[in-house]
């Protein structure tokens, strides 16, 4: 009951984040340290990858660095890529994020080594919810889509790698700028019921056990 509970309120906070999201224009930015951001987020991450059998690791050169971003949008973008890297990875394999600073860019990647995407896929890849026949049954096949929108919303882009049973690499690419004090602040966009965000947004993809009691933040 806990897990259909998690995976219906996922469901909602997907179809909420798509609205938003999927609308033309620039994100509002703000200065954040990303790098707490996204490490925040994959520590816990790591404890559920353990619950697949998975490895799990994330590398980053640099303790702080502040750069303009979405937080919700750079959130719901890394929990989008490690529900697909932990539902299509099977036990034994292993899942990478990295967050690195190159050439002016900040880029953000999520590496699986799981079952990776055929090249018919490939073509429509972000693009898989205009084509329902071509939609996994693991889900609406709204995620990826709804990725790349955010990257352009931060004036980015998303890159994807895959080749069939040799995994899959995703990449996020946006400016490393700042926009001072007078950058607009994120707006919250989901419910989490008082529960752990990072379980209810994962839930698709991690086993009955996730579920044995309640997490709260």
């Amino acid at each position: 009951l806990d897990q259909s509970y998690y995976r219906l309120l996922r469901l909602v906070n997907n179809l909420t984040a798509a609205q938003i999201f999927q609308k033309e224009g620039p994100l509002p930015l703000r200065d954040l340290d990303i790098v707490q951001v996204v490490g925040d987020l994959c520590d816990q991450a790591e404890g559920l990858a353990g619950l697949l059998g998975l490895t799990f690791a994330f590398h980053c050169r640099t303790p702080r660095h502040v750069c303009a971003a979405n937080r919700a949008g750079v959130e719901q973008l890394l929990y989008q890529l490690l529900s697909n890297a932990f539902k299509f990875t099977p036990a034994g394999g292993s899942v990478t994020v990295e967050l690195k600073c190159a050439g002016g860019r900040m880029l953000l990647s999520v590496a699986d080594t799981g079952r990776g995407i055929p090249p018919e896929q490939m073509e429509v890849l972000f693009e898989r919810y205009r084509h329902p026949e071509r939609i996994d049954p693991h889900g609406l096949g709204l995620g990826l889509s709804l990725c790349a929108r955010i990257a352009e919303g931060l004036g980015g882009r998303l890159l994807a790698e895959s080749q069939p049973g040799k995994g899959s690499h995703f990449t996020l690419s946006f400016p490393d700028r700042l926009v001072g004090s007078g950058g607009v602040s994120d707006v919250a966009f989901d419910y989490a019921g008082g529960f752990n965000r990072t379980l209810l947004a994962l839930s698709d993809a991690l086993p009955p056990q996730a579920f044995l009691q309640r997490n709260l933040d």
